[in-house]
């Protein structure tokens, strides 16, 4: 095992994912009383999240539980993608294609069926990084240490020499269980900075998990993008 590494999360790192309020207007659009979607999909949310529903099922199930038609649930997936996959974090994509070549480059992040593909097309993470760990893939969702043990062993790094990036505290706590460096992800100066000391072998820090931070993981009631 060799090499210093660094790995991403997606959602709210490489992705800027704001909540588009789709949800609500689909609840007022059906005369759902607020948290219904979540109510009745949320156990097809968290399938979907470790592999075990395909996207074919996900639809059937949207379709039977909501009582949408073929062309309603067609726009419902759409709104539901618009939001999951926001809008790419450019200076900071950037900032990452030019460290190839200098270091070990990965992503881990929970995740939802149908996810690689539709990432892969529109902002070619697996042509950025050496090697993508979904949740939906692999079967477990972080904080679980297994997820990130399985990440480093993705690229044959050790988990020490690994510098960990997600927007979630108890992702971070998590990876530094695991024996992970990690940067609680805040803004792209912060970031670049944590990571340019992370390669050049200088202690930090930075990136430590903010207590109020704490708990936060788990309760966003679509597809997780922690």
């Amino acid at each position: 095992m060799t090499g210093t590494c660094v790995m991403l999360d997606i959602g709210g790192v490489l992705e800027l994912t704001p909540e588009t309020g789709w949800v609500q207007r689909w609840e007022e659009r059906l005369g759902l009383p607020l948290g219904s979607v979540h109510e009745r999909m949320h156990d097809v949310w968290r399938a979907g999240s470790v592999g075990g529903i395909g996207e074919r099922e996900v639809n059937e199930q949207v379709a039977a539980r909501l009582g949408l038609d073929g062309p309603q649930v067609e726009a419902f997936m759409g709104d539901l993608w618009g939001e999951y996959l926001g809008a790419p974090n450019e200076e900071l994509i950037n900032y990452v294609r030019g460290l190839r070549g200098t270091c070990r480059l990965g992503i881990l992040s929970n995740s939802f069926v149908g996810a690689r593909e539709r990432e892969t097309a529109l902002y070619q993470f697996d042509e950025l990084v050496e090697q993508i760990v979904y949740s939906h893939e692999l079967g477990i969702e972080k904080p679980d240490l297994r997820a990130f043990e399985a990440a480093c062993a993705s690229l044959d790094v050790r988990p020490e020499s690994c510098l960990f990036i997600d927007d979630v505290a108890v992702n971070i706590e998590a990876a530094q269980a695991a024996g992970m460096q990690a940067h609680l992800f805040e803004d792209n100066a912060r970031t670049v900075r944590r990571i340019g000391a992370h390669l050049d072998g200088k202690p930090s820090g930075l990136g430590g998990p903010r207590s109020d931070d704490v708990g936060l993981a788990g309760l966003h009631p679509l597809p997780a993008r922690h």
